[in-house]
C-alpha cells in the first residue's frame, strides 16, 4: 500500500486499536452484514434518490429516512427544528457521543426526472451518488451494528442533514452544533470515494453585491449620472489581480453578473455573486476585507468621475453575505483523522488524497471537534449534473470503513474510546 507524501503516519496506538477490532468475531459479522447486504443496499439507495429533496425542500426525504431509523432499531428519533433527521444509537451512558451524517438535500429543483436507469454495476440519475449514497452507507452500518449485537461505550448519532448543498450554506450541521447536544466527535459521509480522507475545511465566504442609482439617457444624461455597471467594471478589474497565497490555498471568483436595461440607458443597477474561499479563517477574512473594499471604492470613483451628478443621482453600495461555511484545520493527531487513516491501512484501503474540502464537517472541524469527511463506497461520476451516474463496484468499503472509524472512536463496550468526551 502507498500513501501521499503529505498523509500523517498513523500511530502506533491507533493501529492497534483497529487491529483488536477486526479481530473481534462480532466486528466481523458486521462488515460481512455490509458486504452480504449490497444488493440490498443498492435498491435502497436507488429509493433514496428518487425521493425529491432540494436544498431547503428535504421533508419528504427525511421523513423516509426517519422511518427506516426506526426499522433498523432505533427508539429515539426525531426530526428537530432545523429539520434534520437525528436518531441516537445509546451507549453504557459514560462515553463521548460521535455523529455519522449523510446530507438530505440534492442540487436538483423539484419537478427534476430523478428516475434511475441500471446498466450492470452503473445507475445514471440525477442524486444517485451525492447524496444518496451517503445515506445508504449511513444506514448500512446502523444495521451492521444491529444485526452483530455490538454494544459501544459511547453514543452514535445517525443524523441525515438539510441544507448541505449551495445556498443551504450547511446550514443543518451549523444547527447540530448551536450547542443543544452534545457531540464529541464527527463523520460525514459525503462521496463514493473511499481512498480519499478530507481532513481540513475550506471555509467559504459569498456576498452578493449591488451597485444601485438612477441611471439616465445614454445621451441626454451623459456626464451627470454615474453607472452602476461602469462601477462595477471597476471593482472587477482591480479584484481580478488580488494576489492570493498558495498555501494555505485561498481563492477567489465573480461567479455571476448581472445588470443593466438596453444598450443606450446608463446603467441604474448591477448585481455580482462572490465566492472566496481558504482553509484559514485569518487569509479568508483578509481576503474579504480586500474584496469588500475593492467594490467600496469603485462605487466612489464612479461617484467621483461625474462631479455634476447630483445627489439624487449618486451611486450606492449594497452588500448580502448569501454564505458563510467556517474554515477550519486539525491536527495530524486529531482521533477522527487517526481513526480514518488506520481503519483504511487495516483495510487495505490506498490513501490517493488527503485534503481540505468543504462539507458538512466544516463546521464541527472550526469549532475543535474532531472531524472527518470519508466516501462512501462505490464511484460517483458527473455529480451535480443530469448526467450524474454511480458505480457500485466495491460499495460495501464505505460502511465496511465508518463502522470501524465509528467504533474505534467510540469504543466497543468495556473499550476506552479515542475520543475524549467534552464538558460543554
Amino acid at each position: 500500500m502507498t500513501t501521499r507524501d503529505n498523509v500523517p503516519a498513523v500511530e502506533p496506538c491507533m493501529a492497534e486499536r483497529l487491529a483488536a477490532l477486526a479481530a473481534d468475531p462480532k466486528v466481523a459479522a458486521a462488515l460481512k452484514v455490509c458486504a452480504d447486504e449490497v444488493e440490498r443496499a443498492m435498491a435502497e439507495q436507488v429509493r433514496i434518490s428518487q425521493i425529491e429533496a432540494p436544498t431547503f425542500a428535504e421533508a419528504v426525504r427525511g421523513e423516509e429516512i426517519a422511518r427506516l431509523m426506526k426499522e433498523y432499531g432505533l427508539e429515539d428519533v426525531v426530526v428537530d427544528e432545523s429539520r434534520n433527521v437525528v436518531g441516537r444509537r445509546p451507549g453504557t451512558g459514560s462515553g463521548p457521543t460521535l455523529a455519522i451524517a449523510a446530507h438530505l438535500d440534492t442540487v436538483f429543483p423539484a419537478g427534476t426526472d430523478l428516475t434511475v436507469r441500471k446498466e450492470g454495476a452503473l445507475y445514471y440519475g440525477p442524486g444517485i451518488g451525492d447524496n444518496a449514497s451517503g445515506l445508504r452507507s449511513m444506514l448500512q452500518v446502523l444495521r451492521a451494528l444491529n444485526k452483530a449485537g455490538i454494544e459501544t461505550e459511547g453514543d452514535i448519532l445517525f443524523v441525515g442533514t438539510v441544507g448541505e448543498e449551495g445556498n443551504g450554506d450547511i446550514c443543518g450541521a451549523k444547527a447540530l452544533f448551536d450547542g443543544s447536544r452534545q457531540i464529541d466527535g464527527f463523520c460525514a459521509l459525503d462521496m463514493g470515494d473511499v481512498y480519499t480522507v478530507q481532513n481540513a475545511a475550506t471555509g467559504a465566504h459569498r456576498w452578493r453585491i449591488a451597485i444601485e442609482g438612477q441611471g439616465g439617457h445614454s445621451y441626454i444624461d451623459y456626464g451627470r449620472v454615474p453607472s452602476a455597471i461602469h462601477a462595477m467594471c471597476r471593482a472587477g478589474a482591480v479584484i481580478a489581480d488580488i494576489v492570493t497565497p498558495a498555501d494555505p490555498k485561498t481563492t477567489f471568483t465573480i461567479g455571476t453578473i448581472k445588470g443593466g436595461t438596453t444598450v443606450n440607458t446608463i446603467a441604474a443597477r448591477c448585481e455580482v455573486d462572490v465566492d472566496m474561499r481558504s482553509t484559514s479563517l485569518e487569509e479568508l477574512d483578509k481576503l474579504e476585507r480586500t474584496v469588500l473594499g475593492a467594490f467600496e471604492k469603485a462605487v466612489a470613483d464612479e461617484n467621483a468621475r461625474w462631479p455634476e451628478a447630483d445627489a439624487e443621482h449618486q451611486l450606492r453600495l449594497v452588500k448580502t453575505q448569501i454564505g458563510n461555511r467556517p474554515a477550519g484545520q486539525q491536527p495530524d493527531s486529531s482521533p477522527a483523522v487517526q481513526a480514518a487513516l488506520a481503519a483504511m491501512a487495516q483495510m487495505g484501503l490506498e490513501v490517493r488524497q488527503f485534503r481540505a474540502s468543504s462539507t458538512d464537517a466544516n463546521k464541527p472541524i472550526s469549532i475543535g471537534v474532531p472531524s472527518v469527511c470519508i466516501g462512501t463506497g462505490g464511484v460517483t461520476h458527473n455529480e451535480h449534473s443530469l448526467k450524474e451516474f454511480f458505480d457500485s463496484t466495491d460499495m460495501e468499503k464505505g460502511p465496511q470503513l465508518a463502522l470501524l472509524i465509528a467504533l474505534a472512536l467510540v469504543g466497543r463496550k468495556g473499550d476506552e474510546p479515542a475520543l475524549e468526551k467534552h464538558v460543554y
